[in-house]
């Protein structure tokens, strides 16, 4: 384009026509506004606070009075590389574990399980499941459409009022067995 207008002698308009560009977008000047003061500030808030997001930071720079569309707000935090690593799950027990000791006489380990079926209607219903690990007795079967960890917790009361308390209660830590009722 410079170059027709320089080396040929056409006018600016002239030069765009022939090449097919409206003269307005040949004179257009970008107007958006310098991301410095944005970014500088982005830098210093993601230092303070280094487990924060970047949609954690958009609202801390709101705060501040720094407006900034959430998308070029994530544009930026990539470009400066910002981005935090997501934490991991939950960890799991190193080493090996001690086996577990065989029981030597009845009532001294009780096993929990639950069973879930469906009835014809489509209801669900669940079953605790408690046995004497030595005897291979089934101590208890609790039929219910839901078993809360209070219900449980009633169902063992009972059972330990009627056979006695074991040494220990094996389970594996089913929603129902992690409650605060048990």
């Amino acid at each position: 384009m410079s170059w027709a207008i320089e080396k040929k002698g056409y006018s600016q308009r002239r030069a765009c026509a022939l090449i097919g560009m409206h003269s307005r977008t040949y004179r257009y000047r970008s107007q958006r506004p310098d991301d410095a003061v944005t970014r500088e500030r982005l830098k210093a808030l993601a230092n303070e606070r280094r487990r924060f997001g970047y949609r954690r930071l958009h609202i801390l720079l709101r705060r501040e009075g720094i407006e900034v569309n959430h998308k070029k707000l994530f544009r930026l935090y990539r470009e400066e590389r910002l981005t935090v690593r997501r934490r991991g799950g939950r960890k799991r027990a190193i080493g090996t574990r001690a086996p577990m000791t065989l029981p030597q006489g009845p009532n001294q380990r009780w096993s929990l399980d639950f069973v879930s079926d469906q009835l014809s209607d489509g209801r669900r219903f669940r079953v605790l499941v408690v046995v004497d690990d030595f005897t291979r007795e089934c101590l208890a079967l609790v039929v219910d459409t839901s078993l809360s960890g209070a219900r449980v917790a009633r169902e063992l009361d009972s059972l330990i009022a009627q056979r006695g308390q074991p040494l220990m209660v094996v389970s594996d830590n089913g929603t129902e067995l992690t409650s605060r009722a048990i």
